[in-house]
């Protein structure tokens, strides 16, 4: 029996997980600015370098901001499709993988990778196109056979549903 997972919610699910994370990354390089800026960081003498760290970890900080947003505008423009059951498997799919012993769930999508989400029960990771376990869906169907590297080797999975 496969899942039934609804891909707009899940597509929303991680909108909002990534609302969530430019929240606290705006704030985050809200108070680096702040701390960079701050009398306390001026440097005492010419070794001192507080302020120059600081204003690298704001710049980082804004990096950061800027990356969430992108990946925010990547999610909201992404359309769910239907994927017929011999379609390959393309951006917004949602992967059921098993092996001999377990089954794991992905949906693919142009960011947010890494995101852990639960939906109707179903616990699902969200890869990108560019991490190992994207690259090794893209193309495939239902029926096939993939081998994934991860920190414990080499796994091999069979694709027994696309969504």
């Amino acid at each position: 029996m496969h899942a039934v997972i609804d891909k707009l919610e899940a597509l929303r699910a991680l909108a909002t997980q990534l609302e969530v994370d430019l929240g606290s990354a705006r704030t985050a390089q809200q108070q680096t600015q702040a701390g960079a800026t701050h009398e306390e960081s001026k440097p005492e003498n010419d070794k001192d370098t507080r302020a120059l760290e600081a204003s690298y970890l704001a710049r980082g900080q804004a990096q950061r901001v800027v990356e969430l947003e992108q990946a925010l505008s990547k999610i909201n423009a992404l359309v769910p499709r239907a994927f017929a059951p011999d379609a390959p498997v393309a951006l917004g799919a949602i992967v059921e993988l098993e092996d001999e012993s377990a089954s794991v769930w992905y949906l693919l999508a142009p960011a947010g990778g890494g995101v852990r989400l639960e939906l109707g029960g179903t616990s699902f990771t969200v890869v990108t196109p560019e991490s190992p376990v994207g690259r090794a869906l893209l193309g495939r169907r239902a029926g096939d056979d993939i081998d994934i590297r991860t920190p414990q080797g080499l796994r091999e999975y069979s694709i027994s549903t696309v969504l």
